[in-house]
């Protein structure tokens, strides 16, 4: 990929996060604020983005399920260290609330600030 001139190759990483627990019930407001505070802004403090979502799928029983979701978007170096630092953010989440999975999104992507 080739950027323009001033600005600077990325990675964008999207991790999709849902908030319903395998147990039962549901990852609490104060739980998700914590895992971002702890888990995900030490390895990005330079900034992400977070946004509220659904999330809808056909599940295992042939039903369509919902829940709600939280969307993080990474833009990082393409380096080894940011990307360890994605797996290790979706492996904390998995070991937290009991999760099978964290979906990430990985693009090529040019940036600047304007």
């Amino acid at each position: 990929m080739s950027c323009e001139l001033d600005d600077t190759a990325q990675v964008r990483d999207t991790l999709y996060f849902g908030r319903n627990k395998p147990s039962g019930g549901v990852i609490a407001d104060d739980e998700w604020k914590r895992f971002l505070d702890e888990v995900v802004t030490p390895r990005f403090p330079d900034g992400l983005t977070v946004l509220e979502a659904t999330g809808q799928w056909k599940g295992k029983s042939g039903v369509v399920e919902q829940e709600r979701s939280e969307v993080v978007t990474l833009l990082h170096a393409p380096d080894e260290a940011s990307t360890n630092a994605v797996r290790d953010i979706a492996a904390e989440y998995k070991r937290r609330f009991g999760q099978e999975a964290v979906l990430r999104e990985r693009t090529a992507t040019c940036a600047r600030f304007e």
